[in-house]
């Protein structure tokens, strides 16, 4: 029970359908769809494409997405891979050649074929309700006519003022001058509405084939990319065959490689070796959560990839006992193998549970807030830039090749017990999110905490690739000193630690509870 006393949120609680999104207009616009006859997928793609207006830049149709659905609560659990591929010129060696070691943030380069557009069309034209052109009508209307810039979209906003004032058309439409506009001003992307319009009109062709994709290849082009038209013609996602791991009694499904969901199932079956007590923040929890995942994330940039990934043996319950073996409960592990990274900070995550309890775990992104920070010119389409998780070292399972898609770090999971889902769930904040599941999973089924109590304690997370650790101010303070003393190098992060959404399934009871991250400008509500 929460204490009342205490500062924080109510979970949200609901019988007839629920949203939990990152930006409170992306969760009404869920509910409107519900409200109107859809059902849980139409209502996250709904909301997904009002979050790439309202919340520009965390997702959007430049960019990536990946999904899991649960019909009428079954654990047969439907995965689809919406990540885009790289041009079918591109190759390591080619960068290699020019003195490159690692893809640049704001290039051509780093960008691969944005995904999320065909997996909204696909997904929706087989587990949907109702038409795409009803289900893009919220966001067309926020772009042409205007939404309100909240607090945190505002401040990241600011963060990439510089990065979006070296791109002519980013900047006409993010800055005021040459500034970021402040929190509670008015913004507006008529050509993404134009774009959404012809999407909602025509389908998915109209942003891979015709005037939309020569704007978006010329641009790319006239920069010094890759692509061509027929690179953006022949996006598909594919359906995925889920993976998981049982966790406290629970089945916990992740979807496979390319992205990193199998990381955050290595994580809990390490974790599920020890046996944690007392108060969830003790250290000696959290040291234990920070050793498996530096663990986990090192398996993870030596394997994880699009290809073949010994998945079996990175679950197997001899690898994870191994690994668990490794960790000293007094020390820091020196050293863990050697592996680059780059840094990922943005994404939306979306919950969506309807009255005939279909269940949808909904996660697209954009990689870096503001992607490459590129936008095409004609057709206000912003570009992520996931090509910058490709390695160009040669032999490398990720080294970049022509039509391959990169390690993703975004990824939905989903929880089931006794045949039957319980809970869509998932956490932002890139490299973050395999560990950000964890521990969610970790203070719910260890500790008995609700959805919400957990959602809003402080947070932690490794880096990858060294021993600092980057820690929300209050475990600085309680915890850090002892950190510190174990070896650990303890700092603060950029900005708040990922975020995160999740809906309760209460089968007994009939009822739905949810749970949104204070971190970011949303919200969990029901019906």
């Amino acid at each position: 029970m929460r204490n009342f006393e205490n500062s924080g949120r109510s979970l949200a609680a609901g019988r007839h359908g629920m949203a939990a999104t990152s930006h409170p207009t992306a969760t009404l616009a869920a509910l409107d769809i519900l409200r109107d006859g859809g059902n849980a997928m139409d209502a996250a793609v709904a909301a997904c494409a009002v979050q790439s207006v309202v919340e520009a830049g965390s997702t959007g149709i430049g960019g990536d997405c990946f999904v899991l659905l649960s019909r009428e609560g079954s654990e047969d659990i439907v995965a689809y891979n919406g990540s885009g591929r790289s041009p079918a010129a591109a190759t390591a060696a080619w960068y290699r050649d020019r003195g490159m070691t690692a893809l640049p943030r704001q290039s051509p380069h780093a960008v691969t074929v944005p995904g999320a557009v065909e997996a909204w069309a696909r997904l929706v034209h087989d587990h949907g309700r109702l038409d795409l052109g009803r289900l893009l009508k919220p966001a067309i209307e926020l772009a042409r006519d205007g939404y309100v810039l909240t607090p945190r979209v505002a401040r990241d906003l600011s963060l990439q003022a510089e990065l979006l004032s070296r791109n002519p058309a980013a900047a006409a439409t993010f800055l005021a001058g040459e500034s970021a506009p402040e929190m509670g001003s008015t913004q507006r992307q008529p050509a993404l509405a134009e774009t959404l319009t012809a999407i909602s009109r025509h389908g998915p062709s109209a942003f891979y084939t015709g005037a939309v994709a020569e704007d978006m290849v010329e641009t790319l082009r006239d920069l010094g990319g890759l692509h061509t038209l027929a690179d953006f013609a022949a996006a598909a996602g594919e359906y995925v065959t889920p993976i998981s791991a049982d966790y406290r009694g629970h089945t916990v499904y992740e979807c496979p490689p390319n992205g990193q969901g199998v990381v955050a199932l290595m994580i809990l079956k390490i974790l599920s070796r020890f046996r944690p007590s007392g108060d969830p923040l003790a250290v000696e929890n959290l040291h234990r959560e920070i050793e498996a995942t530096r663990l986990a994330y090192a398996a993870r940039d030596a394997f994880v990839a699009d290809g073949t990934v010994p998945v079996q043996h990175l679950l197997s319950d001899r690898f994870a006992a191994d690994l668990a073996d490794r960790i000293d409960p007094e020390r820091a592990l020196d050293p863990l193998p050697a592996f680059d990274t780059v840094e990922h900070k943005d994404t939306v995550y979306i919950a969506v549970v309807d009255k005939d309890r279909n269940a949808v775990s909904f996660i697209n992104s954009i990689f870096h807030p503001y992607g490459s920070g590129i936008m095409s010119r004609r057709s206000g389409v912003l570009f992520h830039n996931r090509g910058q998780s490709f390695s160009l070292e040669r032999g490398h399972p990720n080294e970049l090749a022509p039509r391959k898609r990169p390690m993703h770090t975004i990824i939905p999971g989903m929880v089931a017990k006794n045949g039957r889902v319980v809970m869509p769930f998932g956490v932002m904040g890139g490299h973050y999110q395999a560990m950000g599941h964890a521990h969610l999973l970790s203070k719910i089924f260890d500790f008995g905490m609700d959805l919400q109590s957990a959602i809003e304690l402080p947070r932690l997370f490794p880096l990858p690739g060294g021993k600092s650790v980057e820690a929300e101010e209050r475990l600085r303070n309680s915890i850090g000193g002892e950190l510190e003393r174990r070896g650990f190098k303890v700092q603060p992060p950029n900005w708040a630690i990922g975020g995160a959404q999740a809906i309760w399934i209460d089968w007994e009871r009939g009822t739905l509870l949810g749970g949104s991250d204070p971190r970011k400008d949303g919200c969990a509500l029901g019906l």
